[in-house]
């Protein structure tokens, strides 16, 4: 696949620079450095390799990558390496994906309070998940999931939502046999929903009440706690938009949606349509609509679009993809193993095992697709610090 005509670098090397002049002091430096980062990847100012391919005699330079999870052009050998390590963990079964997603007036609380109330969507989700599943009136198993932050609509606005990739059964709760739900069928929506707002609005409450919460521009008055009350009272009776999509098609349909999803950034350069006088044009996706009318084509001035771009700048050292149940980390490999002997299912270990004695090399020729060979190491450009 060849590169793109238009990059979300080259939106942030022609407009960045005067945008950041005027917006100076008004940009959080995980911002900047977002934007840094993505201007000189893969450009000769992180160095890169000389290459050459002795099939061929092929010669090309291959600049390295800022490996920044923000970045559209560093995701693809990120969730590659992600996607090999989780083929071990699934299993035989169908999977469901359950979307947990924020109503507008809490996402707007939200964006100035990321680190909080994002983690609070990610435990709130799972809990709501791992209550019902418990429940013997619906399945009555203790159950995994794995839940991704996205953070972003199809048109770049700030919208809150995790996915959950979750198996269709669980094991009993003396973890002696496997429940498996009902095909085609994983657990009711409406009750989903309803106990995931009753909790979320529980748990915001009690971080309200511990001060734990930071209130910008028309938000100040929620400092208050009869108003935040007040402001609360909506949000009980209101659809939170929980849903839960027919079952995947096998393990392999599992892994191929993983790879869309778990390292997905608010938009990839192919959506990207043209940048000229106009401003930025990308495609996006119109859910309200219907059929072909879905795909339309949107135009934002570029620093509007730089600004929708770094709403989606995740807090540092935020994990946006996370495991819970029988798929946590501390205990997953001894959930599955259990869950494999119920199921008399084979392990998956070798095939990880055999991917890792014959690895595919790091360069391939574009011309012959033989292995290059690294002739010579660019060093990256000296960085420009302030003095201590």
């Amino acid at each position: 696949m060849g590169r793109p005509a238009l990059e979300v670098a080259d939106i942030f090397r022609t407009h960045g620079p005067a945008w950041r002049m005027q917006l100076a002091g008004h940009l959080s430096l995980s911002q900047l450095k977002v934007m840094s980062a993505i201007e000189q990847c893969r450009t000769a100012a992180l160095g890169g390799h000389a290459l050459r391919c002795d099939a061929c005699d092929h010669q090309e330079i291959s600049y390295n990558s800022c490996r920044n999870r923000h970045c559209p052009k560093c995701q693809a050998r990120a969730a590659q390496r992600w996607l090999q390590a989780r083929q071990a963990d699934l299993l035989p079964v169908e999977y469901y994906h359950v979307v947990f997603t924020l109503p507008e007036p809490i996402s707007a609380l939200a964006y100035g309070n990321k680190a909080t109330l994002y983690r609070l969507l990610f435990d709130m989700a799972a809990e709501t998940l791992m209550t019902i599943a418990a429940d013997p009136k619906h399945l009555g198993a203790q159950i995994g999931a794995t839940l991704v932050l996205h953070t972003w609509g199809s048109a770049l606005t700030h919208h809150p939502h995790v996915h959950g990739i979750v198996p269709g059964g669980g094991l009993s709760p003396d973890g002696k046999r496997w429940v498996a739900c009902r095909r085609g069928f994983f657990l009711p929506v409406r009750v989903l929903s309803r106990l995931f707002r009753r909790r979320f609005v529980e748990e915001l409450e009690k971080l309200h009440h511990a001060g734990q919460l930071q209130f910008f521009g028309e938000h100040v008055g929620l400092a208050d706690a009869g108003t935040f009350g007040r402001w609360l009272v909506p949000l009980r009776s209101c659809e939170w938009v929980t849903y839960a999509k027919r079952p995947f098609a096998g393990p392999e349909a599992v892994l191929a949606y993983l790879s869309r999803y778990t390292h997905r950034v608010a938009i990839s350069n192919r959506r990207l349509v043209a940048m000229d006088e106009n401003g930025v044009r990308f495609r996006w996706k119109d859910y309200r609509a219907e059929g072909r009318t879905r795909q339309k084509t949107m135009t934002l001035a570029p620093e509007e679009f730089m600004r929708r771009f770094l709403l989606h700048v995740l807090p540092c050292g935020f994990h946006r993809i996370r495991h819970y149940g029988l798929l946590a980390n501390a205990g997953r490999r001894e959930w599955l193993a259990k869950a494999r002997a119920l199921l008399n299912a084979p392990r998956l270990e070798s095939v990880v095992d055999e991917a890792a004695v014959t690895p595919t090399p790091t360069f391939v020729c574009r011309c012959c697709g033989a292995a290059m060979r690294v002739v010579e190491i660019i060093l990256r450009g000296p960085l420009i610090r302030a003095p201590p």
